[in-house]
């Protein structure tokens, strides 16, 4: 059993570590945490993910690796895997709001643009609003990123944040008002991209199939063991239809592209 784990580890490796081919404008990062057994104790181990739509609109998982913990050496060190394997500046990075993880893409990716997850967004806007009022928040919220362009979402921002103060919602209306711009970024691009870059969704779907698989283990035994099996996970999805089923049509991008390269 072990020499036969061994080699399914090794192949693995070989696949998490293949040069990162061709060019992917948009590049959504995540990770999931799961439990390893240290010293008696258990622990925490983040798995970092990160996938890519290329210039065709298919996707790809571009990376997997774990991390000690959530914070900017641990995303540090992923987007250094990343960018040693081939991947060169994406037009667009889509991730919550990672400890760490948006100082390490401007170091690493200084000219991407960063996507703040709305979904995520909400969620924090949320942790500081009664429940009896989340419906209504929720409602405004979405009116922001259901503007026709950026010049009407960021009016409309203004508008929450004035009718948040006068529900006393201060603490809301100072997140919406300092964080609001982090997640506006997706309107530079294609109309018809929209729904699907402006949240982590796309793999927050892939998240919660490892969690299904790994839910059953509990804890183990070390963070190898763990990546191991995300990864294990993660190449097989790839070899399915996610893999194979054109995920957006990438025409309006890569005319927008060359327009800027002949500006330029």
């Amino acid at each position: 059993m072990s020499r036969l784990n061994r080699k399914v580890y090794a192949r693995i490796e070989a696949w998490r570590n293949e040069p990162i081919e061709g060019h992917y404008p948009y590049v959504y990062l995540d990770d999931i945490v799961l439990k390893r057994t240290w010293a008696g104790e258990v622990r925490n181990v983040s798995v970092l993910v990160a996938i890519g739509v290329d210039t065709e609109g298919y996707r790809k998982i571009l990376g997997v690796a774990e991390g000690a913990k959530e914070d900017k050496a641990g995303w540090s060190g992923f987007l250094a895997y990343l960018k040693g394997r081939g991947l060169t500046t994406p037009r667009l990075f889509i991730s919550d709001a990672c400890m760490g993880l948006v100082e390490s893409l401007g170091e690493h990716y200084p000219e991407a643009r960063w996507q703040r997850c709305t979904v995520h967004f909400y969620r924090n806007v949320f942790s500081v609003v009664p429940s009896g009022k989340v419906r209504e928040v929720a409602a405004m919220l979405k009116a922001i990123h259901a503007a026709e362009d950026i010049d009407a979402a960021q009016e409309k921002a203004a508008q929450v944040v004035a009718k948040l103060k006068t529900m006393k919602l201060e603490a809301a209306a100072d997140k919406v008002q300092g964080h609001i711009a982090e997640t506006l970024a997706y309107y530079a691009f294609p109309e018809t991209h929209w729904r699907r870059i402006r949240t982590n969704n796309p793999l927050e779907r892939m998240m919660r199939e490892i969690r299904r698989r790994t839910r059953v283990v509990g804890a183990f035994p070390d963070g190898q063991a763990a990546l191991m099996l995300a990864a294990a996970r993660l190449r097989y999805l790839a070899g399915t239809h996610w893999g194979a089923k054109r995920y957006l049509c990438m025409d309006e991008l890569n005319k927008q592209q060359a327009l800027t390269s002949v500006a330029a």
